[in-house]
């Protein structure tokens, strides 16, 4: 049992924010973060390992032998999930791995655990294009003059940035930025790597009544993880024996071998899809999504429902 940093029940309101990050712990999906300056995005992230499941001995061997490899490792296994947390200055070797004899970068490090891109349009062009390989193979390839070496990247990405260059948009501050600036910022982040994060999450201001009402009490991450275990404990069994772990590990064959849906439900996701343009991708990762959201709440079928706050997760950009 490890005691973390922060719990959510240190973490005042953001009930939107709790829910999206409980819904892709429980499917292993990635997530971004949207808010102003000191809305609590990093603190979010770093509570979002208290509830996690506790990884399984197979896990605690590839994760010791990643930080082996990187000549890294404390003590003589990892027994909890990794949590990296690179800074946006990183070099492209650094996070995505390689050197004169290639060693595992941050994305291989993170493995099993968490990947947390704070301020993620700041990163490196060709860093964050980089991620579209491990996001959608679970591994990332580094080939250098020495040899080519395949190391194993099955995170999830959690990302965290400002609604503008300036941070301000949509708060109580002025925005200082054109309309040009901001548009030149969203544009860093191109649509694939956009089409492979599930939940688009706005973390707006604080509350202050929340904030500084001591009778108010938020959920432990004990309590959230406990419905957490138990959507991966339905996952467990619905992919027995097929090597996955995670709803967001489906592929396209897996998805129509696992998830039936009522046409009432398909009527819905394909109105979506017209409206907003989804790309094939969006279609089968809102319906990954959806499955998730009907294991939380123990439910055998997707419902309406499910669907529908699934949608709400696409960023607002698409409408």
């Amino acid at each position: 049992e490890k005691s973390f940093e922060i719990d959510f029940s240190d973490i005042k309101g953001q009930e939107t924010a709790k829910r999206g990050l409980e819904i892709a712990a429980a499917g292993g999906h990635n997530i971004l973060m949207v808010g102003p300056p000191g809305t609590g995005k990093t603190l979010l992230a770093k509570a979002f390992v208290s509830i996690l499941p506790p990884l399984d001995f197979e896990e605690m061997l590839e994760t010791t032998a990643i930080h082996s490899l990187a000549g890294i490792l404390r003590g003589s296994f990892i027994t909890t999930r990794p949590f990296r947390g690179p800074h946006h200055t990183s070099s492209y070797v650094s996070i995505v791995g390689g050197g004169i004899y290639p060693k595992p970068g941050e994305i291989s490090l993170s493995h099993r655990g968490v990947l947390f891109l704070d301020e993620f349009p700041e990163f490196d062009r060709r860093v964050i294009e980089a991620l579209r390989q491990p996001l959608e193979e679970g591994r990332v390839v580094v080939s250098r003059s020495k040899g080519t070496l395949d190391f194993p990247a099955r995170f999830i990405l959690v990302c965290a940035m400002n609604p503008c260059p300036c941070g301000n948009k949509g708060s109580m501050k002025p925005c200082l930025c054109s309309q040009g600036a901001i548009m030149r910022y969203e544009r860093k982040l191109s649509g694939p790597i956009l089409d492979r994060i599930d939940l688009h999450l706005e973390v707006g201001q604080i509350d202050y009544e929340k904030f500084s009402d001591d009778r108010r009490r938020e959920e432990s991450s004990e309590e959230i993880r406990k419905r957490v275990l138990k959507a991966r404990e339905i996952q467990r069994e619905r992919f027995k024996g097929s090597g996955l772990l995670t709803n967001s590990e489906m592929g396209v064959r897996e998805i129509g071998k696992f998830i039936s849906l009522s046409e009432d439900v398909k009527k819905i996701l394909r109105n979506a899809a017209e409206t907003f343009g989804f790309s094939g991708r969006v279609y089968h990762r809102i319906i990954k999504l959806s499955r998730t959201i009907a294991d939380l709440e123990g439910e055998e079928q997707i419902k309406e429902n499910h669907i529908l706050e699934a949608l709400q997760y696409r960023p607002k950009r698409e409408e």
